[in-house]
């Protein structure tokens, strides 16, 4: 239920330098979700009266990217006024003007920041009835981050900002994470006491700590339980060690619903990705978007599936498919190249060098190997010969070829589209087809094959070919091979 005492703000106004990228920070993807898709999702779960994010570089590229995530979170834009305390400050008068609950402030480039420590970090504060209450964390190097600094009885007395801290200070290795929950009412009443008057310039959300433990009132610091879980995110190293630890612990979580990964470490798996009982994913495999992947089904080694859907017990084997569908009891593979559109009936085959993209591919039927079915409808239980390919771009407009059922095509056969092959036809070996083929015929170019006696000894020689030819022929004593 919808917790009314509770709002949730996310931090996403900074420009993230550090990435060195023209992509905002927080819309860089981790297992295929934008950083603050992760965010906003942790969030959302705590079911918050209001959530709100506050946006300021790219302003319109992340505002966009959060209402896809999270439809019904307000937007607040930061004014010209640097820092996290002035971000804080907007959200804040994006609030109805008599909710006076808990805030709970988060970053948006936290993506591992879980709902049940944010759960646990609400409850502290409000069971110590606390003005504010920060979520910190105990690093082995804690360059970079704000120190928590604690008084002579442990209780929290400030959070210094690296920049501004004390040689003291900076050796200090409890940090703040950037999360906290605040009173409302108190937040309120202390931001408005905050200056710009440090190193950066900058209106710290931090300083609030310090101004209200020095009116009296209750602050406090629980530290998280594991500190990755609290890891921001400001470089490509730091988003492939976020990357590296969501993956193991997706990868894990599917082990644990029934699903047989041998070689976890070679495995990655997006979030988004659904998974049913014994399937089983081979090393070197990666599922991303929308795949989703049906009970039995065995997909690997070395495939990578993009918004694919594999069938019941089909098998998928060194691949790459993106927006295809591969039915029951199929086959693909290996070396296979699925572009979009492509659809694979049940008991269907997609072979060895096969490409094929807006192909519709029937029950049972086959396409086996070296084959491109480019804007094609195969009915059900054809064969492809080898080497086919539907000539479907006339250099203006692509058109599409049309296979009936129970249709047999030669080895190297060119379906120049548009064409129809119909239902029970033949093709014979090395056919160019231009012209429909009627159902039940046979369609073939006639071409005599022409043999010259004699040509190799008249055209090439002293070549290893002659001389293997007039080998043969004196063994044989037939100069016509010659």
């Amino acid at each position: 239920m919808t917790d009314s005492r509770l709002a949730v703000v996310v931090l996403a106004a900074g420009q993230g330098t550090r990435m060195k990228s023209q992509t905002p920070k927080v819309l860089h993807g981790l297992a295929g979700i934008p950083l603050i898709g992760h965010v906003l999702a942790t969030a959302r779960a705590l079911d918050p009266a209001h959530l709100v994010t506050v946006v300021r570089h790219e302003r319109d590229r992340v505002a966009a990217t959060v209402l896809e995530c999270d439809g019904d979170c307000t937007i607040v834009d930061q004014d010209e006024i640097p820092g996290t305390g002035r971000a804080a400050e907007v959200a804040l008068d994006a609030l109805p003007a008599d909710f006076a609950g808990d805030v709970l402030v988060v970053s948006g480039d936290v993506p591992l920041l879980d709902a049940d420590t944010l759960t646990r970090l609400i409850a502290e504060h409000r069971d110590h009835a606390a003005a504010a209450t920060v979520l910190s964390a105990v690093l082995d190097d804690a360059t970079g981050y704000g120190r928590v600094v604690r008084d002579a009885a442990g209780a929290l007395d400030r959070i210094v900002e690296q920049k501004d801290a004390t040689d003291a200070e900076r050796a200090l290795t409890e940090v703040n994470s950037g999360t906290y929950v605040f009173s409302v009412p108190a937040l309120r009443d202390s931001l408005a006491l905050v200056s710009t008057d440090n190193v950066q310039q900058e209106k710290y959300l931090t300083d609030v700590i310090g101004l209200m433990r020095a009116a009296g009132q209750p602050v406090a610091a629980l530290p998280a339980g594991q500190s990755w879980i609290v890891a921001g995110v400001n470089d490509r190293v730091q988003l492939a060690d976020a990357a590296l630890r969501l993956n193991q612990m997706i990868v894990r979580g599917w082990q644990l619903a029934g699903v047989t990964i041998s070689d976890p470490a070679s495995v990655w798996i997006d979030r988004t990705v659904t998974l049913d009982e014994d399937v089983e994913i081979l090393p070197g495999t990666q599922l991303k978007g929308a795949t989703s992947i049906a009970r039995g089904a065995v997909v690997g080694p070395d495939t990578t599936l993009t918004d694919c859907e594999v069938g019941e017990g089909a098998r998928v084997s060194r691949t790459d498919g993106t927006l295809a569908v591969i039915g029951a009891g199929a086959s693909v593979g290996p070396f296979a190249y699925l572009r979009p559109g492509t659809q694979l009936a049940a008991g269907g085959k997609i072979g060895t060098f096969v490409e094929t993209k807006n192909a519709v591919i029937g029950l049972g039927s086959k396409v086996p190997h070296l084959s491109y079915i480019g804007d094609t409808t195969v009915g059900e239980g054809s064969n492809i010969g080898a080497g086919t390919i539907t000539a479907n771009y006339d250099g203006v407009t692509k058109h599409r070829t049309e296979v009936g059922a129970h249709v047999r095509t030669g080895s190297h056969n060119v379906f120049v589209a548009p064409v129809r092959i119909g239902d029970g036809a033949y093709t014979g070996a090395g056919t160019v087809v231009r012209k429909d083929v009627p159902a039940g015929a046979l369609a073939v170019n006639h071409a005599p094959q022409r043999t010259v006696p004699r040509w190799v000894a008249a055209n090439r020689p002293g070549t290893a070919a002659a001389e293997a030819a007039a080998a043969a022929s004196e063994a044989d004593g037939d100069q016509s091979t010659e």
